[in-house]
């Protein structure tokens, strides 16, 4: 049997930015993700999850690894 598998991460990291507003921040945040600026290093992974779809496509619960 051929069993599809999903797994999702979460990457977090720390930038520093300086800015007027918060709305300015995030949009120089977002800006410098976008131009490669800022970039989230496999190793910063904070969490994991899998889950798999069996050939009937029923899903299993998401777990943590």
């Amino acid at each position: 049997m051929k069993y599809t598998i999903t797994i999702e991460e979460t990457v977090a990291k720390d930038f520093e930015i300086e800015a007027d507003s918060a709305d300015e921040a995030y949009k120089t945040a977002e800006q410098e993700y976008k131009d490669g600026e800022f970039v989230l290093d496999p190793g910063d992974c904070q969490f994991r999850q899998i889950a798999i779809t069996k050939p009937s496509n029923e899903a299993t619960e998401w777990r943590e690894f």
